[in-house]
């Protein structure tokens, strides 16, 4: 066992040799998945993500997906034409319309979700219980570190 800088160093080394390929993984599957089972793309299973998640307005999902408001509207527009989100005015400033997933655009959400997280499952079943726990909380505390605190947004 190292110092802590050499635990972090080795914990960093560690990251950039799991993530990336975990993630490639993970996003080809999503990709494969959503095109072939829901008709969707990625970019449209992430957009009705991050819409479902609480990102409603054109400008919310721009800064988090790191695109252009002009992108990110033609996006919104390709969604709403497929009826899976409905635009309406916020209440509280005409000017800004708020995003909703429509009923179709939470069962197509959910079903995405589903059949990901019964593939997810599968690649970890392979694992011991003690090893699931340990994956579950090394998670828990990398989100600690790295998700803004409340009020840091």
């Amino acid at each position: 066992m190292g110092t802590k800088a050499e635990l972090a160093s080795q914990t960093i080394d560690i990251f950039w040799s799991t993530f990336p390929a975990l993630w490639h993984k993970v996003r080809a599957y999503v990709r494969e998945e959503a095109a072939e089972q829901f008709d969707i793309t990625p970019g449209q299973f992430h957009t009705l993500r991050r819409i479902h998640s609480g990102k409603n307005s054109v400008s919310q999902l721009a800064d988090a997906k790191h695109i252009s408001r002009a992108a990110i509207s033609r996006s919104v527009e390709v969604l709403v034409s497929k009826g899976w989100v409905t635009r309406t005015p916020n209440p509280a400033d005409r000017r800004n319309l708020v995003l909703e997933l429509t009923a179709e655009g939470k069962d197509l959400l959910r079903a995405v979700f589903h059949n990901i997280g019964t593939w997810m499952e599968g690649q970890l079943l392979g694992l011991e219980a003690a090893e699931l726990e340990n994956i579950n909380q090394s998670l828990l505390n990398l989100k600690k570190v790295f998700e803004p605190q409340t009020g840091e947004e």
